[in-house]
């Protein structure tokens, strides 16, 4: 405690010295001020030394009444160092109060009076020269300080910083990192022809080409990108570009994060590869998002995966009455229903504990709380996985979907939505083949229903950036322990969406349902996995090492193709698609089976699955799902190697 204090009235003195030099600064300014006005106003020496008497006279006035109108109006609150625009502004109008002051003292003093210009003379000498002078100690304060933090935190000197972007959020960026020591800003790059060779804050705006030479010249270490509305392709080009050049690459959040208080553009963080993959993402429809939720009853099975929780999450954005989150992976459950309470929403919820293969159970809850939507998440989908394990993941996925069909008729819901995936579409897994089992059950079902009965629906999709099953999260932790980073095959492509928006597009499918239907999203452009992986390593601050870098940090390591895996996904069966209401979801138009004829197959098996006979198992699934080809038959590979995709 008396360290504390005496280490506060140590500070407290500091304080007051450093005010008190600027007080006697600006107490010889006021005297040169205003000596300067009457030599400017009063060349003529023989007019000067009519003056001379008065102008003694009121000198010492001037620093009197004008240093206490200075203290007394907060001037010397400020901190130099943050001394901007707004503050130094203050100063016209305190300067203006001590020439009015001193106006009205020489007047009732009487005597000769300087001409009128002297006063205004006076004022324009102090107020600019007293903003001039905290610039100057600003600037060099600044200075001073970078050069001791800099040196304290073994920062090194020269390593210089450039902003890609020369628009308002460039210089906004700017102006926020300008007391930043970690930033050296040596200059713009902008890709306006019309920028380009002008200068912003006295920094040059360089065309992009330029940017290798400035490297050399300033030892440019780092990129901010201050481009908020770039669309994520360019975005992608360029951050290639830039990391391929060694750079540090930082972007500013978007405009959306800005516009609701959630980030400043100092906000500064590494580009993250969610950003750069996927196509532009749209704008929803507000009256489809919240058809079959709003005010409604909903019950989500899967709720603590990747998609039921993200669902969950916007089910009680919209503004469901109740939420009934079915999940039976305990910790899962408990993380999102935790989540949720904590947000401020008017949505009921539930944590229901249990199988969603349980039929009855599903029943009973339709029934007592009087569901009217349910969006079925949950599956079995890891591809090597259920590929080790035939019969416990055909089973799984088969009779959760049957279960939620039961449960969809046997209770009054309104509306049924199976996340399907685009490994259903001429399935190589058996992962894929047991989904497109699934979609089949739900045309079938969807066949029998009488009018005013339930809508039954499907929204098919590819990867999802962040999932359980996504390479992101496997790339990224391969990375961090220093690789290799492992892909099955230089040429093996896939598409991407980013959560968020994929529930966001499910939702909408579910407002266009009329029963039936087989909705396609659009998933942009495939991404090649190698140069996915190659991105992510160089974002890292990282060089790839292979056969033209032997000194790079991380391997690319190429594992082959497991059991069941395409080089390339496909969303569509028949190419008999039609477009919907929404720009980026499709209505498929695919040949199924009716109940009559799929119930006896599915019987089987049924049989086959309880007596675990993985043979006959697989015999079924080529003959419910005739496109089904698994290729070479290769057995499965080991576990471990399970979650590379």
């Amino acid at each position: 405690m008396i360290f504390r204090l005496s280490f506060l009235r140590y500070v407290h003195k500091q304080l007051l010295a450093r005010r008190l030099l600027l007080v006697v600064f600006d107490g010889l300014l006021i005297m040169g001020a205003y000596l300067g006005a009457f030599f400017l106003r009063l060349p003529d020496t023989a007019t000067l030394q009519g003056f001379l008497p008065s102008t003694i006279r009121l000198l010492p006035l001037a620093v009197i009444t004008g240093l206490p109108v200075l203290v007394l109006s907060g001037w010397y609150r400020g901190l130099t160092r943050y001394a901007g625009s707004h503050s130094l502004y203050g100063l016209v109008p305190r300067a203006g109060v001590m020439v009015l002051i001193l106006l009205l003292i020489s007047t009732l003093l009487g005597g000769p009076q300087p001409p009128r210009s002297f006063w205004i003379l006076y004022w324009l000498l102090f107020t600019g020269g007293a903003i001039a002078s905290r610039i100057v100690l600003r600037d060099v304060l600044i200075h001073h300080l970078d050069q001791r933090e800099n040196h304290g935190r073994g920062i090194a000197k020269g390593d210089g910083t450039v902003i890609y972007g020369a628009g308002s959020s460039g210089m906004g960026l700017l102006l926020a990192l300008r007391n930043d020591p970690r930033f050296r800003v040596v200059g713009f790059l902008d890709d306006d022809e019309n920028l380009q060779g002008r200068t912003l804050q006295n920094l040059a705006i360089d065309t992009p080409l330029r940017l290798p030479r400035l490297i050399e010249r300033h030892r440019v270490r780092r990129v901010l990108l201050a481009m908020p509305t770039i669309s994520r392709h360019r975005k992608r080009l360029l951050v290639d570009q830039l990391t391929r050049l060694g750079l540090e690459v930082l972007s500013i959040p978007s405009l959306a994060q800005m516009a609701s208080g959630q980030r400043i553009v100092s906000d500064l963080q590494p580009v993250a590869i969610e950003d750069l993959l996927g196509r532009e993402p749209s704008n929803p429809d507000p009256l489809l998002l919240k058809a079959g939720v709003e005010a409604k009853v909903v019950l989500v099975t899967g709720a603590g995966g990747s998609i039921g929780s993200e669902l969950c999450r916007q089910i009680v954005t919209l503004g469901a009455s109740r939420l009934l989150m079915v999940e039976r992976n305990e910790f899962a459950l408990y993380a999102i229903e935790r989540e949720l309470r904590s947000r401020p929403a008017g949505t009921e919820l539930h944590a229901v504990l249990g199988d969603a293969c349980d039929a009855d159970r599903l029943t009973r809850l339709c029934l007592h709380h009087g569901v009217a939507t349910i969006f079925h998440a949950a599956a079995y989908k890891h591809v090597p996985l259920v590929e080790a394990n035939l019969c416990a993941g055909i089973a799984n996925n088969i009779r959760a979907t049957e279960a939620v069909i039961a449960a969809t008729r046997g209770s009054g819901v309104e509306r049924l939505t199976l996340i399907s995936t685009d490994k259903a579409v001429r399935p190589t897994n058996v992962m894929g083949a047991s989904k497109r089992i699934c979609e089949l059950l739900i045309q079938a079902a969807a066949d029998d229903v009488e009018p005013g009965g339930p809508i039954l629906s499907m929204v098919r999709f590819g990867n999802v950036l962040g999932s359980s099953g996504s390479v992101i999260p496997l790339f990224h932790q391969q990375i961090s322990e220093g690789g290799p980073v492992t892909v099955t095959h230089p040429a093996i492509t896939r598409y991407f969406m980013t959560i968020p928006e994929a529930v966001q597009l499910v939702l909408q499918s579910t407002g266009m349902a009329i029963g039936g239907d087989l909705f396609l999203l659009d998933m942009g452009e495939p991404v090649r996995i190698a140069d996915l992986a190659r991105q992510m390593i160089e974002l890292s601050g990282l060089r790839v090492r292979d056969e033209h870098n032997s000194e790079g940090d991380i391997a690319i390591h190429y594992s082959g193709l497991r059991p069941g895996e395409k080089l390339y996904e496909e969303l569509l069966i028949s190419p008999q698609d039609q477009p919907t209401r929404h720009p980026l979801i499709r209505r498929a138009t695919e040949p199924h089976r009716h109940s009559d004829q799929l119930a006896p197959l599915i019987h089987q098996l049924h049989d086959a699955l309880a007596s675990w006979d993985e043979e006959g198992a697989g015999q079924l699934l080529r003959r419910l799902v005739p496109e089904y080809d698994p290729g070479d038959g290769h057995p499965a590979t080991p576990l471990v190697d399970a979650l590379i995709r």
